[in-house]
């Protein structure tokens, strides 16, 4: 049986925000001719200022991509749609996003699929619901759960600007997602976890009622710490798969006539990716060659787990990542609902076609 696409009058969700004429609410990326972009949203009768002159908006508008225009200092920007990689890191955000080349990679790994019911707890900034969001087509779920409100409200902006309307596959929960996962979702059917969080291990159980067999987890862990006490904890579980875990490393390179070579800098570590699949209920993981003579984990690892300490707690200041500010993030979500109420304006109709 063929899935089935549900679609708007002008194609799937978000369509009409990445192709025709520019429109008023869309946002589009000016690039000077140092190769610096700026990212601003489109409005009737809009000014951009920048010390090098003023861009009206009208000039854009209903032009098609790619054009190049000159501002009233005959200063020229390239103009362009923003792609999801630009997209995400130029959004307001609170949380750090998932990086697109880690995005990218969840999606394969986890193997996300149109029609897939997916859940993913944190949800951050929503860089990462973006891009399962349009895996998983309009015919799939994705259940977002996200301890922190004002978190959940600058990804839901950020969601409605680049799709220019709700999702209708979407769903965000706020709460903790051992607690709310095991109410909603009912056992077994879940296709796909993914998980960016200080402490997946604590959702084990969870994702192990709600997971489908044969289903994928993915985890997206900062530290080194993190890696090797969630592989532990799956082992000792017995309910998956032998863990797999790598990163990615992007590095671009400069290309100016015969001087090619590696840039000077690049994005290196952002985070691990440990996967692992669901097995059937009473059956029993194979005890895989590489893991015969291996070695079990030492006290010194016991304590750098905190696993046998009551007390013990994973949180930003111990693994020493970023706190943001309620401030802040309320400033973000107020900026990125601004952004989503001028996107959900531009028209959706065939023309786009």
């Amino acid at each position: 049986m063929k899935d089935t696409i549900i679609t708007t009058s002008s194609g799937p969700v978000g369509a009409h925000m990445r192709k025709g004429p520019l429109k008023p609410g869309q946002r589009v990326q000016l690039t000077d001719r140092r190769g610096k972009p700026s990212t601003i949203t489109l409005a009737e009768g809009g000014e951009w200022h920048t010390h090098q002159g003023v861009l009206r908006h009208d000039v854009l508008i209903g032009q098609p991509e790619g054009i190049v225009v000159a501002n009233d200092a005959g200063y020229e920007y390239q103009v362009l749609r923003p792609l999801l990689n630009d997209y995400v890191l130029s959004m307001p955000r609170g949380a750090t996003v998932v990086y697109p080349k880690d995005s990218a990679q969840i999606v394969q790994v986890a193997d996300i699929f149109p029609g897939a019911h997916v859940v993913e707890a944190g949800v951050g900034s929503g860089a990462l619901s973006i891009s399962l969001l349009r895996a998983v087509g309009d015919a799939g779920t994705l259940h977002s759960y996200e301890r922190r409100e004002d978190f959940r409200d600058i990804a839901v902006g950020n969601v409605e600007a680049f799709f220019g309307q709700p999702h209708p596959g979407w769903e965000v929960l706020v709460g903790d997602m051992q607690e709310l996962a095991a109410q909603k979702e009912a056992p077994g059917s879940v296709d796909r976890v993914v998980l960016d969080m200080l402490a997946p291990w604590e959702c084990l159980n969870t994702v192990k009622t709600i997971l489908a067999p044969g289903g994928v987890w993915v985890s997206y862990v900062a530290t080194v710490t993190q890696l090797s006490r969630l592989a532990e904890d799956i082992r000792a579980d017995g309910g998956f798969t032998e863990p797999e875990a790598h990163e990615t490393m992007l590095r671009t390179w400069h290309l100016d006539g015969l001087a090619v070579r590696p840039d000077h800098r690049m994005v290196a570590h952002t985070g691990f990716l440990i996967s692992t699949r669901r097995l059937a209920d009473d059956q029993t993981p194979l005890q895989l060659k590489k893991r015969e003579k291996v070695s079990e984990p030492s006290a010194e690892d016991q304590a750098a787990w905190g696993a046998n300490d009551p007390n013990a707690s994973w949180d930003e200041d111990s693994l020493k990542t970023r706190v943001v500010s309620k401030k802040k993030a309320r400033r973000a979500a107020s900026h990125a609902q601004q952004i989503a109420e001028k996107a959900k304006e531009v028209p959706v109709d065939r023309g786009d076609d």
